[in-house]
């Protein structure tokens, strides 16, 4: 009997023994499943995070692509120039299309904006001001470069001196000094025409002496007065001088007149008659010259012998000044203002360097000391040798030299 109930009793225990393994093993199920519902649990909330924000995304999107739609669907806005302001509400405008209005306006748009021959755009229906436009002015001189004062000066100059005089008597005394030509009782030269080779500086010398008088330097290249259609060129001449008006003092520098300023010959195509009419509204400028302040005009071209004798006659371009290619000594001058900046070798000679090269205008020089600086650099070297300017002058001047040129260059390299 005794002997029953302890087996009964280690069966017990053995059945204890065996539930709380199976407990612990389920235990161990239940937190492996936990960390797997949890880690999934994070898993969606990141990527609910991501789906919201590529939600947000494309309701941006969406919304921009709806507003560009309706920017398309919207009727084309009415182009009209404000004749006259009435009062704070009121104004009349000529529209492109031919009739005057009278239309009300918003007080929310800036009034400065808002001055007679001002553009402003117009709802097709309401013919209310939608938005003021920049100046048509300020549109067609988009080929111009406008500089409110250049970087160059007189110093920058090198071999001109007799031109930098005549420049300052005629362009920078009236607008620095007005009262000394009122006092000797003459009216100061409206107009001056540069003439010489390419590269010579006279692009330079209308800079320098902008830059001297603090005026704002204006200078656009005569083929952009020639346009496809009848009177655009002439009104584009307009724009250019009222423009100057607008920013006086102001230097108006006309580079190549002779592309619009050609002889007017008898017998012409309908593109020569535009041309012309061109030429006609530049003279027309320059003899309104007086009413237009403090505004230079200077011409540069490097064909003198086929200009109009229209512009040329007195009273319009008063000075003609020769622009020539420098002397030797000016050449001198030039390469030292190139060259001084440059870390040049103790051996080079700017005497003997001017000396060789006889009949280069500024811009050869100029290309020439960079050329110089070029073979320096492929050579490795941080400074300039007399062999860098030999090879920089046989690449620009042309492989073609004369005698002297080769026996200068030998004496040169001993």
């Amino acid at each position: 009997m005794a002997e029953n109930t302890e087996d009964s009793s280690q069966a017990l225990l053995l059945k204890i023994e065996e539930l709380k393994d199976e407990l612990n093993m389920l235990k161990e199920e239940n937190s492996k499943t936990k960390r797997n519902l949890m880690w999934k649990v994070r898993k969606l909330e990141k990527d609910k995070v991501l789906t919201e924000n590529e939600k947000i995304r494309l309701e941006r999107e969406v919304k921009s692509l709806r507003a560009e739609v309706e920017r398309f669907r919207s009727p084309p806005l009415v182009l009209a120039t404000i004749n006259e302001i009435i009062d704070d509400t009121r104004m009349t405008v000529k529209s492109s299309t031919g009739p005057n209005f009278l239309i009300n306006y918003s007080k929310f748009l800036d009034p400065k904006l808002l001055q007679p021959g001002a553009r402003v755009a117009l709802n097709q229906q309401t013919f209310g001001v939608v938005e003021v436009l920049p100046s048509e002015k300020d549109a067609n001189v988009s080929g111009m470069e406008v500089e409110e004062k250049p970087s160059i000066s007189y110093d920058d100059i090198g071999g001109l001196e007799d031109q930098i005089v005549e420049v300052k008597e005629t362009v920078e005394l009236p607008l620095t000094k007005p009262e000394l030509f009122k006092e000797i009782g003459i009216d100061p030269p409206k107009g001056i025409l540069l003439y010489g080779p390419p590269g010579t500086g006279k692009t330079l010398l209308a800079k320098a002496v902008a830059k001297q008088t603090n005026a704002t330097f204006i200078k656009i290249v005569a083929s952009e007065f020639v346009k496809k259609y009848i009177g655009e060129g002439a009104r584009l001449v307009r724009e250019v001088f009222e423009l100057a008006k607008e920013k006086a003092p102001a230097i108006i520098f006309i580079d190549e007149i002779d592309a619009v300023a050609a002889k007017r010959l008898k017998s012409s195509t309908s593109g020569d008659r535009e041309v012309q009419r061109t030429l006609m509204q530049l003279l027309a400028e320059l003899d309104g010259f007086e009413s237009r302040g403090d505004i230079g005009i200077i011409g540069a071209t490097n064909r003198p012998d086929i200009l109009d004798p229209a512009l040329l006659r007195p009273g319009r371009f008063d000075r003609f000044i020769e622009v020539p290619e420098p002397n030797e000594e000016g050449r001198r001058e030039i390469l030292s203002i190139h060259t001084s900046k440059m870390n040049l070798d103790k051996e080079a000679d700017l005497d003997l360097l001017s000396t060789l090269t006889d009949g280069c205008s500024g811009a050869d020089l100029k290309a020439i000391c960079t050329e110089a600086g070029m073979f320096a650099i492929r050579s490795e070297r941080k400074y300039v040798t007399v062999a860098d300017f030999m090879d920089a002058i046989e690449k620009i001047m042309g492989a073609n030299h004369d005698e002297e040129f080769q026996k200068e260059a030998g004496v040169m390299f001993g």
